[in-house]
């Protein structure tokens, strides 16, 4: 009865994992989602204006967070205007922000959108399960031209 009972909570214990990992997978987004989603940013931003818009994607969550994704906006000097992860980023000059490799990321991203836009891999902490990760991040030109609208996956 007790090797059953073992057995038992074994098999239940790998389940909750297994679920869990399956869960944090489904709470995630893909390249495909954060493209859209910098896509209708860079949309709304035309539309309501960048101040207005940049306010949305900082405070608005239920419109402008999905899953793991969030829009982030800066302008051609590195200051971030709207960050859906870290309204205390908004304001700060975030020239000097390199990954743990010491790849710049926020001055990349900004050359990266200079350039038309695409996409930029670096490493980052996931907020999830708190490992260093390989992150992607799409930069989107602003409708201005100065700065970028990113929104990035951890892969």
């Amino acid at each position: 009865m007790n090797h059953f009972s073992r057995r038992t909570v074994l098999v239940l214990a790998s389940l909750c994992l297994a679920g869990g990992a399956a869960l944090a997978d489904a709470e995630r987004g893909t390249k495909d989602e954060a493209k859209a989603m910098a896509d209708a940013a860079y949309d709304h931003m035309k539309k309501v204006g960048a101040d207005q818009a940049c306010k949305d994607f900082t405070t608005d969550k239920a419109n402008w967070t999905r899953k793991d994704l969030y829009v982030m906006v800066y302008t051609g000097k590195n200051v971030a205007l709207a960050h859906g992860a870290n309204e205390k980023l908004v304001g700060k000059d975030m020239s000097a922000v390199k990954d743990a490799t010491g790849k710049p990321v926020v001055t990349a991203l900004n050359a990266l959108a200079a350039k038309g836009g695409g996409w930029y891999d670096y490493d980052w902490p996931d907020p999830i399960t708190k490992k260093l990760m390989l992150k992607s991040t799409y930069a989107h030109p602003t409708p201005s031209g100065d700065g970028f609208i990113g929104v990035g996956v951890f892969r």
